[in-house]
């Protein structure tokens, strides 16, 4: 976890992790949210809807956002104040997907403390699948 105050986070400043999202994952999501939806719950369905497989949770992928405020940027100092994505392509797990989580420090509010932080998940494929923007205030120390 990362410490950082407001002082010590430039804009420009970048953070990024990996994550993997499989069938474990999926399974988990709808658990927690009572999700069953077909399209993310049964392949042949997804795929008679024209897609190659169960399609991942949008709000699945864009939950590894709370992680990169509270962990990377700026890490425990974080409180999330607003988060704006867009979901620019479907993503198919299949067995398994990895991810990068990346954020991007585009302006500072000394007034406020907080940051503006563009958003993106990209897959090793070389896909991006989450864009956006985050709000995060920065605590004081």
């Amino acid at each position: 976890m990362n410490h950082y105050t407001f002082e010590e986070i430039p804009v420009g400043h970048t953070e990024s992790f990996p994550v993997r999202i499989g069938p474990e994952e999926m399974a988990l999501f709808a658990r927690i949210t009572g999700d069953e939806n077909p399209l993310h719950t049964d392949g042949d369905y997804a795929r008679s809807k024209g897609y190659a497989g169960e399609v991942a949770y949008g709000m699945l992928t864009a939950s590894f956002l709370s992680t990169l405020a509270g962990m990377y940027l700026p890490g425990e100092r974080s409180l999330l104040q607003e988060v704006e994505v867009k979901f620019v392509r479907p993503l198919i797990p299949g067995e398994g997907l990895d991810l990068v989580v990346s954020g991007t420090v585009t302006e500072r509010e000394e007034r406020f403390g907080r940051l503006t932080v563009k958003v993106s998940v990209t897959g090793a494929d070389g896909n991006k699948y989450l864009r956006g923007t985050m709000k995060v205030g920065v605590l004081d120390g």
